[in-house]
This record gives C-alpha cells, sequence and structure tokens, in this order.
C-alpha cells in the first residue's frame, strides 16, 4: 500500500529538491595549488612548520586536521558545509549568516567565517587559503592559535597538548557547548591512538599517538549554550552527542488528511530491522522546516555538516515516512545529513561521519540491529514497493558517501580480505577502495558533463569481460530495455562497497556475479582486488523452479487479515531469479507483516494494529538494491 495523495506528492518531491539553505563560495573561482616539491615531502614538513610557527603543539595540529578531514584535501572542492583543505576552513557568505541569526542553535558569525579570520591572521587571500595545502594548514594553525589566546591560555609549540582543550573545542564551530565537547573529545581520542594514512593527493602522513590527559574545565569558558541534556529531554541519543528535540508534527489538516507519521509501539507492532542513511539535498535549516511540516514527509533526525549537530524529530518507536516504501518505513529508524548526492564535488565532512556513527552505533545496540551493510543502509538499497515504484526510487547518499570509512567508525569494517577462493559458486564482498576509485560520472552539475573527478564508492558492472563492454541493463530504471550509463544518478550498474554476490563465472582478473537476474563484471586483479570472498548462505531457486520472483516487500498472505482490514497485495518486482542462479543472503529473520496505520490516532482492531503473515520472506541482496524472496521459493546453502 502506498501512502495517501498528498504524501505521495511530497515523498516524489524529496527525490531531487531545490537547495533550500546554500553555501555561498564568493571570490570567483579558486587560484591554482602553489605547493611545491613532492607531496609526501610537502606532508612531511608543513604540519611541523605551521606549528612552530603558529604556536600550536604539533599533535594537536595533526589532531584536529585529522577530524576535521582526514588530512585530505579535496582539490580545493568545499565540503557541504562549506569548508575548505584539510583545516577545513570554512566560508559560509555573509547573507548565510544573517539568515541564520536567531534561529536553530547555529556557531557564531565568525566561526562560520574561519576562511576569512585565517586570511585575516596570516596575510593570505582566501582562494590561496582554499587551494593550497599549506597555506590552509597554516590559516588553520593560525585561527587555533587565536582561539587559544582568546581563551587566554599560554600559546606555544612546547606547550601540553593538554591545555587546548578549549581551543579545540572552539574550532568545532559549534552551536553548543555538548557539540562541541564531542569534536574536542574526538580529537583527543585521535592523538591518543595516533593515525597513519595516504591522503587523496598521495601524502603519506603518520601522527605518532600521544598520550594525555586534557583538561576539560576549560570548555567553561566558552560563550556558547550547554545543548540537550538526553538524559533530562525526549531525545533519544548518545549522551556524548549534542541532540536536540524538534518534534514533526503529528496532526489532522486540511480535508481530514493528516501528517507526518504514524504512532506505533515498535518492536511490539514491528521489529526495527534497518537504519537508512539519507541526504538532505538541502541546507538543514531548510530541511528542518520541511520536517515540521504536517503535509510533508518525516524522519527521525536530522544531521549538520558543519559539526554534526542532531535534532530528533520522531521517535524511534513510531513510523516515520521517510523511505518511500511502507514496509521499509515500518522496520526503520531514518537519519538525515547534510548533503548533496551529486552537487558538484561537495563531500561529507568528517564531523557529519563521525556524529553519525556515533548515533548509529547506539541506536543499533537499542534495537538489537545488525552492524553491518544489510542492515545499516543507504536510501539507494531502499527497493521500490511494486514495478510501478522502481524506477522512481531515491539514490541517496550517492556515490561519493564513503561507506568504507563509514563502516570502519562503526567498528564493524567491511570485509576485505579472502579467507577463501573467488571462484563460482563463493560470495564476495566489494571494497574498492575511496581516494583511489575514481569512476566516470556525468551531470553532477550540468547534464551531459563529466562529473569532477574524485573518489567514489563502487564498481561498475559490464555486460562482458571487457573494458569498452555496455554496463549491464537495469529494465527497473530503463524499461525500454536499454544499457545502463554514467549518469550520477543512474545506480543501476554499480556494486557499492559493502554490498555482497555469488560469482557467477571468473576469467583471468574479471569476476561475473549474479545481479538483477543475469551476469554483471568488473575486473578484480589478483593483486589489487576489488572484491573478497567469505563464508555465507545464499538463495537459490528450488528444484523443477526455472524462475523465482523478487519482491519489494514482505507482505502477509491474504488470509492473515483479519476483518475489516483489506488485504494488501502481494506484487512481484519485473526481475526474477533463474535456474543456476544464487543471491547472497542478508537477512533470515524478518517479518512478514503489514502494519496498519490510515486514520489519524486509529485503534485496533481496525487500525494502528501489525498483521502477521505466516508466508515466510528472506532478505536478499539483489543487484544495487536489497529485495525479498518467498522461503517456500528457494533452498537456502552455504555458499561453496
Amino acid at each position: 500500500m502506498l501512502r495517501r495523495p498528498k504524501i505521495l506528492a511530497a515523498l516524489a518531491a524529496v527525490a531531487l529538491p531545490v537547495a533550500l539553505t546554500g553555501v555561498s563560495l564568493g571570490g570567483g573561482p579558486p587560484a591554482e595549488a602553489s605547493v611545491q616539491g613532492p607531496p609526501s615531502a610537502v606532508a612531511a614538513s608543513a604540519y611541523q612548520a605551521a606549528a612552530e610557527k603558529y604556536g600550536v603543539p604539533e599533535p594537536v595540529l595533526l589532531a584536529v586536521a585529522y577530524a576535521q578531514s582526514r588530512w585530505d584535501d579535496h582539490a580545493g572542492a568545499p565540503s557541504t558545509s562549506g569548508g575548505y583543505g584539510p583545516m577545513h576552513l570554512t566560508a559560509l557568505g555573509a547573507s548565510e549568516v544573517a539568515d541564520l541569526s536567531g534561529k536553530q542553535k547555529v556557531a557564531s558569525a565568525d566561526s562560520l567565517q574561519t576562511l576569512r579570520k585565517a586570511s585575516e591572521l596570516t596575510g593570505l587571500d582566501q582562494s590561496t587559503l582554499r587551494t593550497d595545502v599549506t597555506a590552509n594548514i597554516n590559516g588553520g594553525a593560525a585561527v587555533l592559535a587565536s582561539y587559544q589566546k582568546s581563551l587566554g591560555l599560554p600559546v606555544g609549540a612546547n606547550t601540553s597538548p593538554a591545555q587546548w582543550y578549549g581551543a579545540i573545542a572552539s574550532y568545532a564551530e559549534a552551536g553548543t557547548k555538548a557539540t562541541a565537547a564531542g569534536f574536542a573529545d574526538d580529537v583527543y581520542t585521535i592523538m591518543a591512538k595516533g593515525a597513519a594514512r595516504t591522503t587523496n593527493t598521495g601524502q603519506q602522513i603518520v601522527m605518532p599517538p600521544v598520550a594525555v590527559t586534557p583538561d576539560k574545565s576549560q570548555l567553561a569558558k566558552l560563550s556558547l549554550p550547554d545543548g540537550a541534556k538526553p538524559a533530562q529531554s525526549d531525545v533519544e541519543c548518545p549522551p556524548s552527542l549534542g541532540c536536540e528535540w524538534l518534534p514533526a508534527p503529528y496532526s489532522e489538516f486540511g480535508d481530514g488528511d493528516y501528517g507526518n507519521h504514524d504512532l506505533a509501539n515498535r518492536p511490539k507492532t514491528g521489529k526495527i530491522d534497518y537504519i537508512v542513511i539519507h541526504d538532505t539535498e538541502g541546507g538543514w535549516q531548510g530541511v528542518l522546516n520541511l520536517v515540521q511540516d504536517p503535509t510533508y514527509v518525516s524522519w527521525q533526525y536530522t544531521m549538520r555538516a558543519s559539526d554534526g549537530y542532531t535534532w530528533q524529530h520522531v521517535k524511534a518507536n513510531d513510523v516515520a515516512w521517510h523511505a518511500g516504501n511502507w514496509y521499509v518505513n515500518m522496520h526503520s529508524i531514518g537519519i538525515e545529513h547534510e548533503g548533496f548526492a551529486a552537487q558538484g564535488a561537495t563531500w561529507y565532512t568528517e564531523s557529519l561521519y563521525r556524529n553519525s556513527a556515533k548515533l548509529v552505533r547506539y541506536l543499533a545496540v537499542k534495537n538489537n540491529i545488525p552492524l553491518d551493510r544489510a542492515h545499516i543502509i543507504g536510501h539507494d538499497q531502499v527497493p521500490g514497493t511494486v514495478p510501478s515504484t522502481v524506477r522512481g526510487m531515491h539514490w541517496d547518499p550517492g556515490p561519493y558517501w564513503n561507506w568504507e570509512h563509514y563502516m570502519d567508525l562503526l567498528g564493524a569494517p567491511i570485509w576485505g580480505k579472502s579467507v577463501l577462493p573467488v571462484k563460482a559458486g563463493s560470495i564476495v564482498t566489494i571494497k574498492p577502495g575511496f581516494e583511489g576509485n575514481v569512476q566516470v560520472l556525468n551531470s553532477c552539475d550540468t547534464p551531459g558533463t563529466p562529473c569532477r573527478e574524485q573518489g567514489t564508492n563502487f564498481v561498475y558492472l559490464r555486460q562482458a569481460p571487457d573494458d569498452n563492454a555496455p554496463l549491464v541493463k537495469d529494465i527497473g530504471l530503463h524499461p525500454d530495455g536499454s544499457d545502463g550509463t554514467t549518469e550520477v544518478s543512474d545506480i543501476g550498474s554499480r556494486a557499492a562497497a559493502g554490498s555482497q554476490y555469488v560469482v557467477a563465472e571468473r576469467q583471468g582478473d574479471w569476476v561475473a556475479v549474479w545481479y538483477l537476474g543475469a551476469k554483471g563484471w568488473f575486473k578484480s586483479p589478483k593483486s589489487a582486488p576489488d572484491a573478497f570472498a567469505k563464508p555465507g548462505l545464499v538463495v537459490k531457486p528450488k528444484a523443477g523452479k526455472t524462475s523465482v520472483p523478487v519482491y519489494g516487500r514482505a507482505y502477509p498472505e491474504q488470509s492473515a487479515y483479519p476483518e475489516g482490514i483489506p488485504y494488501q497485495t502481494v506484487t512481484p518486482l519485473q526481475y526474477s531469479i533463474g535456474a543456476g542462479q544464487a543471491y547472497p543472503v542478508g537477512d533470515l529473520n524478518i517479518e512478514t507483516d503489514y502494519y496498519r496505520a490510515v486514520t489519524f490516532n486509529g485503534q485496533p482492531p481496525a487500525d494502528h494494529v501489525q498483521v502477521l503473515g505466516k508466508d515466510k520472506y528472506y532478505q536478499i541482496w539483489f543487484g544495487h538494491r536489497m529485495a525479498y524472496v518467498r522461503a517456500a521459493d528457494v533452498d537456502v546453502r552455504p555458499a561453496v
């Protein structure tokens, strides 16, 4: 069953809404970077030199940069919150700052323009600070030192990192002390563990661990509100995460319709199996306005990019209208992240990733949700409900969401080793890397034009083991039978990081997997593989069946519906599983159910009631999205 007409219109509008609060870059096109020497040589000296010049302990500078960008410069492209370079110097325009004043909790106008502040402190122009790695590091060091001085604390490269808690918290550009403290705590955790990685430009940076106990009393010096205290408020968040309750309206309007979610009593009225990762396709303030509109749709949480500040709108035990699939809504929690799936070359901030991981870990433990990519899913993994809705399903958070890094932060890394040979019948997990995995995409900014080169989270699947072979077909997205495309929104030929497939065939460096009922080929050399074999269970059509249907929801059989509740037709999608094919199991223990909620404040037995069926289904990995199959149609077997 689809939602009401007004809600259907709203769902359609969510696909690519207009950006509601944009970021003003200003200053015209950025100047060319002026970094001299090999990248590794620049990396080896830039942080040390900036630390000495501006009087910041080098471990502090390195850890702050890692917490902001993991030392990546993103080729001078802005983040989703208008930050540049490894130090994430921000450049929110004056009009945007004015627009935010007096509204939801927001950092000060000065902190939202640290690029300008860095320019004033260093004498470097803003274009250079955006694009020159060394200049950007110097700018960040200067801003950190200025925060330390403003708090009346000692400055110097040899000062103890323990004395920089307040300055680090200030650098978070947070709207509350709770969020600022969360950032500072992250920085000191990074400092204690140490870090080492190769950046997007090939820079090799190593930060040895430094054990230090920070002076957290400095937080009192910051002129920020305390923020919500989860133990004393309505929010369902971990104590270390700054959260605020901003309720979505449950109210009637106009013609007797209502919005914008449904009251429930989960898990009693349906267990929570999934956490769905969305992006907002707009600025946070406009999105917060939308979720407070009863005629619009809803989701459980919104997270701001600049500092990871989080608003909760719908209780976890209630059903938000966020996934475009009522069955998935019934069994999921939706989190909107400020950002864009394709716009330009913007990138999701490290604060967003880290705070989102904190929230998801908390929700997963609280609701017994497995921390894996079959249950922590993107909106782009949610299946269409019936054939007619497949083409309109969403594709956020998009190809630039770093699933590998995100799952690392969750403490549930994507499988990256093979304990079994990659051969016909084995299950493989896709892990192509991110920074070095630059795939051709088009139409991020202008239709038909190439997107800016940057790391992506997927590999393309082709119809034959050849780099020039056409991409695999998706009859749901291309009903005319045409080949897949490299359009940024066309996800029909992609295998994303963490997704699993069953190998159909191998030829040298090429691997074919079963994908949407056919073979899809990708290159995975043994010397540098993109897929890794692991044990697991697969589904295969039962003996004698030439074809098995797949479904976008696991609704009960007709006999399960009591009098007064209309039967919700079980309709197969346009795909099928052929004889000899196999697909990995995502979950064997999903509920076959339908939560009836169609009237305002409805009461059982006719409304706000869970209908449970006996016709068992399994969740499987199927193409670029998940799907469901009837247990009666398939056999479950260990992969070979």
